[in-house]
């Protein structure tokens, strides 16, 4: 509204003539023949005289354009090679302009004065003002695309007003061609079978030949819309090498092969499942390729079934939201033993770490480690808070062996005693900034890792020995398996395997969840070695205060979505009640996901469960967390249950819309 009146305040000379000849066609009607005449003469005289002025006025704005060092005009020919316009700062009317920014802008150069926002809508004219001389966006005038470069002038007059010349650089083919450039970049994709092994398990030569039709026909058709290159590596491995142009495509029809492929079924019933990485945004196709690679690596780590996209910086992850399928075969636990036993044997000091807080499963995994130091004759030392756990019976018990007289020390101490012939062994987590005593795993260069977490985008690496399987029910479980191939019978103490399956039960919720053939195994395996299912429930039982205020902040929690209880403390809670809070909703009938939210000085804490379709860990993910499909939690620092609830609930629509 100011400019507008500023424009009105200063019409331009047009108006006045407009006015003068008004007033000569009004004295013709009132037959002041003599006095029409002289106010004819004087407006025609006036308006010569204007015209020679403009025109002076010109030739010297052309001449003052060409001799300013900071303008662009070509000497001796009078004329910009780029469209150019010089403006009032003050209001952005314009007071000169080239005959190209006329081509331009179909710009007519009127008796009135016109603004620069009404040859170019949107127009703004306050970088210049700023000091700047290129504009932060581009001006698109009839379908081309124009970079804007402006400076400041003084006008030659008393005032010294300030003006502003502005250059139109036509970048529209330049664009071009950037955009089928980047359109065109490679994307380098693998896409693996996962479980190939199960689906032709048993199968004979001509059935394994149907089922491989099945499978290269579906992926195939799948390919060939997008107009790659299709090889088939390996019998479950193909690579796909397509434009980037067609990805958005992809990711829109949410890799559709994904769904397709589970239509395929083995005699057993057993649907096949696929896991493809992409590689984008490399300097050449090696990397593309490498990129790849780490994205099939991360879905194979995730439990499968999902397309993962790897860039330069970051991990995008689609589909995933199937469980993860158990595998009966132990060649890499036994690989696995074998390489961390050669390992072990080779190391100064043997470090083990959970994550911070550590619970049953983190430490009975980590005893189970110290066992098998144990017997390779290296003393193993655990980094743990004793103050700040949830294992704190256990750890009563423990303390008591001699075995474990000076096993548990604090991070600090451990910095202290660590060289570079040092092993760290990390159970329980994959992410650096959830591990006991993160300086220690920086200062280590020989890390292995024994998790059953999905693996996050920012994971532990590098690794020299890397035991991760989704599929399995806890570390413990894992490391139960390890113990299996690398020690005898009586190498492991009975406060060990009561730890181990301690651990083992409380992941699976005493063998309700996530529970498969392999688990069973381990659990029987664990028995033969002393642990008793009755000491592990005692060790797992709360006091009467504790289990009254877990129904407390059960009956805090609301119903979402008809099958989801959240219940969002605004006070401290201990993590265990919060974790088994959590559980217990999961026993309600029409529940099948549940979520504690609870504040903890400024962290606010998630813990979430589920036995339904809802795919907690990908929940929980966008919010910074971690887990599996089944259990998940996360830490949201410098926040308030109420943003993390909104997250939260975000989150699950998203997951939900998807």
């Amino acid at each position: 509204m100011k400019k507008k009146l500023t424009r009105l305040l200063h019409p331009g000379m047009g108006v006045y003539f407009v006015v003068m000849l008004c007033f000569c066609m009004a004295a013709l009607l009132l037959n002041h023949l003599v006095l029409a005449a002289l106010e004819a003469g004087v407006t025609l005289l006036l308006f010569i005289s204007y015209m020679v002025h403009r025109k002076l006025r010109h030739r010297s704005l052309q001449r003052y354009i060409e001799e300013a060092p900071n303008t662009v005009e070509t000497k001796g020919a009078g004329e910009s090679p780029f469209p150019t316009v010089i403006a009032r700062l003050s209001d952005g009317s314009i007071i000169w302009n080239n005959h190209k920014f006329v081509e331009m802008t179909g710009f007519s150069d009127a008796l009135i004065e016109q603004s620069l926002a009404d040859v170019l809508p949107g127009f703004s004219t306050d970088w210049v003002i700023d000091r700047k001389t290129e504009s932060p966006y581009d001006v698109t005038v009839g379908g081309r695309r124009y970079r804007v470069y402006g400076t400041t002038l003084k006008a030659d007059d008393h005032i010294g007003t300030p003006l502003g010349i502005f250059y139109f650089s036509d970048l529209t083919t330049l664009y071009q061609i950037r955009d089928e450039y980047l359109r065109s970049r490679p994307v380098v994709s693998i896409i693996l079978i996962d479980n190939y092994e199960e689906l032709t398990k048993n199968l004979s030569e001509s059935a394994i030949s149907t089922m491989n039709a099945k499978l290269n026909t579906a992926i195939t058709e799948w390919t060939e819309s997008y107009h790659g290159l299709f090889r088939k590596l390996e019998r479950s491995r193909f690579l796909f090498v397509f434009e980037k142009k067609d990805l958005n495509r992809a990711i829109e029809d949410k890799f559709s092969l994904l769904e397709t492929i589970h239509q395929i079924t083995s005699p057993s019933g057993l649907p096949a499942s696929i896991s493809i990485g992409l590689g984008i945004d490399a300097a050449n196709f090696e990397e593309n390729y490498n990129f790849a690679a780490l994205a099939i690596e991360m879905a194979l780590s995730r439990g499968g079934d999902q397309a993962v996209i790897k860039d330069r910086f970051n991990f995008t992850f689609y589909g995933g939201r199937n469980k993860e399928a158990g595998y009966t075969s132990k060649v890499r636990s036994r690989v696995t033993a074998n390489s961390l036993l050669e390992l072990i044997g080779q190391s100064s000091h043997v470090f083990v770490m959970g994550h911070k807080n550590a619970d049953l499963d983190a430490v009975g995994a980590a005893m189970g480690m110290v066992c098998l130091c144990r017997k390779k004759g290296k003393k193993a030392k655990i980094i743990l808070d004793l103050e700040h756990n949830a294992s704190k019976r256990l750890l009563d018990e423990i303390l008591q062996v001699p075995e474990y007289k000076d096993v548990f020390i604090s991070g600090q101490d451990a910095l202290l005693q660590c060289d570079n012939r040092s092993t760290l062994v990390v159970v329980d987590t994959n992410r650096p900034d959830q591990v006991e005593y993160k300086p220690l795993l920086e200062a280590i260069s020989r890390i292995c890792v024994v998790d059953h977490h999905r693996r996050a985008a920012d994971y532990i690496n590098p690794v020299v020995v890397n035991l991760h399987e989704t599929y399995a029910s806890s570390a413990s479980e894992l490391v139960t398996e390890l113990l299996q191939y690398g020690v005898e019978k009586d190498d492991v103490l009975p406060i060990e395997a009561k730890a181990l399956l301690a651990g083992i039960c409380l992941d699976t919720k005493f063998f309700n969840v996530r529970t498969g053939d392999r688990t069973f195994e381990a659990a029987a395996a664990l028995q033969r070695l002393g642990a008793d299912t009755t000491e592990v429930k005692l060790l797992l039982q709360n006091d009467f205060q504790d289990t009254m205020a877990k129904y407390q902040i059960i009956k805090s929690s609301r119903l979402y979505r008809q099958e989801i209880a959240i219940a969002a403390l605004n006070t401290a809670a201990p993590r265990i009640l919060a974790a088994q809070a959590a559980d217990e909703l999961l026993n309600i009938s029409g529940i099948t996901a549940s979520f504690v939210l609870y504040p903890e000085n400024d962290v606010v804490f998630i813990s979430a469960r589920s036995i339904g379709k809802a795919n907690v860990q990908m929940i929980l993910e966008p919010l910074g967390g971690g887990g599996n499909a089944a259990t998940a939690g996360a830490q949201i620092p410098d926040s308030n249950v109420k943003d993390v609830l909104d997250r939260l609930v975000a989150s699950i629509d998203k997951f939900y819309e998807n």
